[in-house]
């Protein structure tokens, strides 16, 4: 795998934000798999921090648009709740911002 265009990966996904929240959707935790082929296809299994998230087509689509303009050929995102999403996979980084 190209670890730099990992790294801009993962530096487009911590653009994404929740706009209830004002912390990424990485550092939230929200990526539980991240995979990027050779031809930088990225696939993506994430959760959302409630089930009921109003937002989540909004996610889906900015998360495929930054990818898209650093150079992903396609993004596919699967959603998943299992498991729930919990304040334990947030960054440390994350946690200071919110006052966990």
């Amino acid at each position: 795998m190209d670890e730099e265009f990992k790294k801009e990966v993962i530096d487009a996904l911590k653009k994404c934000y929740d706009p209830e929240l004002p912390v990424n959707i990485y550092d939230l935790g929200l990526i539980y798999k991240l995979e990027i082929n050779e031809d930088r296809t990225v696939n993506i299994t994430m959760t959302l921090t409630s089930p009921f998230c109003p937002i989540s087509d909004y996610f889906f689509e900015d998360i495929k648009e930054k990818l898209k303009a650093i150079g992903a050929k396609d993004v596919n995102i699967e959603l998943t709740f299992d498991p729930p999403w919990t304040k334990d996979r947030m960054s440390e980084e994350a946690k200071s911002e919110l006052g966990i």
